[in-house]
């Protein structure tokens, strides 16, 4: 072979040697194909169909009582039956990302309950892999302490947690406003569940049709808390919005109520006291999604018990009531309203001390009307045109007053 056909074929091999190591890197996610659950004489038998092998780590979280499963990330790409019901002493079960590189699944128990087993099986017949807990009633004694040495476990192994994003500083002379956008819940935490869709995945496309629409005013920098179906928590999410330098953050979500008569937008501002008995059931459980995805988090805010920054803070609620106000009156316009439309709540991630933010409900997942809407991107647009206006009012408010 002469030199230059030498050449020619190491340049080959070389080139085949890049395309699979390509290949290899680009490698799709496992996934997670089917989920089953089994009530059993002696058991109950949770499994997950996988398209591989993979490492996993399971521990219990008590109240509420709790089977955690930790996964590197994965894909769900689960038929209908696997969507969360009552089997026996578990009465549910989410599933999603839970930081990068690491997918969770949350199985909610009405009581105690023991990992007695999990192991992997090997493919066979026409199963692939699966991932298999086996569970089984106990005392609450026993499962406190299971839980402490298996928490303990987790957070040595814990991989790190979202890192927040961080926007870069604007450079001088550029005087757009900064506005983060929080589309509520995500990953493990689906919110409330609608006929089709789940609270995090609507609120998500909501959120970026808002963004879109303000980016393009060129007024407004915008900052999404998440641009994907990951978990973010609560304390995370306040961070984005100081880090940011965030002058206004609107958290987004759905509601869902047992009422499916009841629809239309409310938007919330935070008061330790709820303006009813909705709004306060309402702010317990959105306090609680950190819990849901593992550890109560939700009660750390050490920058709120601060005597001068409380003070400061009631400057803030008084800014983000004039934008509910803003809000209630240009979305009223677009879309039913709820007869208290401007409600108050403690919700934990309104808690920015020196940021104006709100929590605007965009309608009710329980209502086929409402849940209708919110599904078509075309009326999105017309919310996201309707909350465009509200901050364009509240910032143009906020100029006249310091004339």
């Amino acid at each position: 072979m002469t030199a230059v056909g030498r050449y020619v074929a190491l340049f080959a091999v070389a080139v085949a040697l890049a395309v699979g190591s390509l290949a290899g890197s680009a490698r799709a996610e496992p996934g997670v194909t089917d989920l089953r659950v089994g009530q059993h004489p002696d058991k109950i038998r949770f499994v997950l169909e996988m398209t591989e092998r993979v490492d996993f780590l399971a521990f219990q979280l008590p109240d509420p009582y709790r089977i955690v499963l930790d996964l590197p990330q994965v894909t769900f790409d689960l038929p209908a039956d696997g969507r969360s019901r009552r089997v026996g002493a578990i009465s549910g079960w989410r599933f999603g990302v839970f930081e990068p590189g690491t997918s969770r699944v949350v199985i909610d128990a009405a009581s105690p309950l023991a990992i007695k087993a999990s192991f992997i099986l090997p493919p066979s017949g026409d199963n692939g892999h699966r991932l298999v807990l086996d569970l089984v009633p106990t005392d609450r004694e026993s499962f406190m302490i299971a839980s402490n040495d298996s928490v303990a476990r987790r957070v040595s192994l814990r991989a790190p947690s979202i890192q927040a994003p961080v926007a870069p500083p604007q450079p001088a002379g550029d005087l757009r406003r900064v506005i983060v956008i929080d589309p509520g819940h995500g990953g493990v935490d689906p919110g409330a569940l609608g006929h089709q869709q789940h609270e995090k995945e609507i609120v998500l496309a909501a959120s970026k049709t808002l963004a879109r629409r303000l980016e393009e005013t060129g007024r407004y920098k915008v900052v999404l808390t998440r641009d994907r179906d990951v978990f973010v928590r609560l304390r995370d999410r306040i961070a984005i919005a100081r880090r940011a330098g965030a002058d206004l953050f609107i958290s987004v979500h759905a509601d869902s109520i047992g009422d499916k008569s009841l629809r239309g937008l409310s938007v919330y501002t935070l008061s330790e006291t709820a303006s009813d008995a909705e709004a306060a059931a309402l702010a317990v459980s959105e306090n609680k999604v950190d819990i849901i995805a593992g550890m109560d988090l939700s009660d750390q805010a050490p920058e709120v018990t601060d005597i001068l920054i409380d003070l400061a803070q009631r400057r803030t609620k008084n800014l983000s009531a004039r934008m509910a106000a803003y809000v209630v009156e240009e979305l009223s316009k677009t879309t039913p309203v709820l007869k208290r439309a401007h409600r108050f709540a403690g919700f934990a991630v309104l808690k920015a001390p020196d940021v104006p933010s709100v929590l605007v409900e965009l309608g009710f997942l329980s209502n086929p009307v409402d849940h209708k809407n919110l599904h078509n991107p075309a009326f999105r647009d017309k919310l996201a045109e309707g909350l465009a206006r509200s901050i364009d009012n509240y910032f143009q408010g906020m100029q006249a007053a310091y004339r």
